[in-house]
């Protein structure tokens, strides 16, 4: 596993109680969990299973419930988590058109991610492929991200351009999933930040929030401007130029998540088998 800094390291002793000892007790207790529950085919590696811990603040009870959640939604929502393949023209598509769009640059350690809702034309796109898009990129940018596994992600929701159609792809069943998959995931998000939003946002966020823990209800921010609400949230030196930033441009940065779901068409190949029975 990649060395931490001193000062990581002394943040994820205070706040994940991470430990050379505690990790190494804790993998060996999930290694055993994991051979008494074969049924839920949770993947072994060490990197996959301390980012659980680490979303887990090393609670073993908390992290074996996360998992087997994780590894039953796999199950459960095949739309999103089988044939995972980079190729496919619809991912491919919707990766270019920058609907998940993790920054090059971490926000005091934390990983910025802008998830442009209206980037895809619902009458083309299903919002099932762009969740499943997103959460491929999302799982290559993070896999080995130890600083974002700590510290967390801020997600920036950009409504710019919404519309009705947008609105209704938005159904309960998806924004179920959505909050699920949030929820279980194993990186924790710090800040769920809604910019240019329309005034009827309130009431798919009342929808959200019906899903959601009180945790994750506190995290929830609306913002009703432009897009300049964005430098509200993380400053100029992280954002692309169209956000009114200086680091490259928005095609740029599209352009290299587009180039690493290709890199990884293996990866997520091998990752298929990771499923409850």
């Amino acid at each position: 596993m990649t060395a931490l800094d001193d000062s990581t390291q002394a943040f994820a002793r205070q706040t994940l109680n991470e430990t050379p000892e505690a990790l190494a007790e804790a993998l060996a207790a999930l290694r055993l969990w994991i051979s008494s529950n074969p049924h839920l085919h949770v993947n072994p590696e060490e990197r996959s299973l301390v980012a659980f811990l680490r979303a887990c603040k090393f609670d073993l009870g908390r992290t074996k419930a996360k998992l087997a959640d994780y590894y039953t939604m796999r199950r459960d929502i095949p739309e999103w988590y089988s044939n995972r393949d980079p190729s496919l023209p619809q991912i491919q598509a919707l990766a270019k058109l920058g609907v998940f769009v993790p920054l090059r640059r971490h926000h005091e350690n934390q990983l910025v991610v802008i998830i442009r809702t209206a980037a895809h034309d619902p009458r083309v796109h299903c919002q099932d492929d762009v969740f499943k898009a997103g959460n491929m990129i999302l799982d290559v940018a993070t896999r080995d991200d130890h600083l974002c596994q700590i510290f967390g992600i801020v997600a920036i929701f950009d409504m710019e351009g919404v519309g009705f159609w947008h609105g209704r792809q938005m159904t309960p069943g998806i924004i179920k999933k959505a909050v699920r998959s949030w929820q279980n995931y194993h990186c924790r998000p710090k800040k769920l930040e809604f910019v240019n939003a329309p005034i009827y946002i309130n009431v798919i966020l009342s929808i959200f929030k019906g899903f959601m823990s009180e945790k994750l209800k506190g995290r929830v921010k609306v913002h009703y401007g432009g897009r300049e609400d964005v430098l509200k949230i993380v400053p100029k030196e992280v954002l692309p130029k169209e956000y009114g930033g200086e680091d490259g441009s928005l095609e740029e940065v599209i352009g290299y998540w587009v180039g690493r779901l290709e890199e990884e068409k293996e990866w997520f190949a091998q990752d298929e088998k990771f499923k409850a029975e």
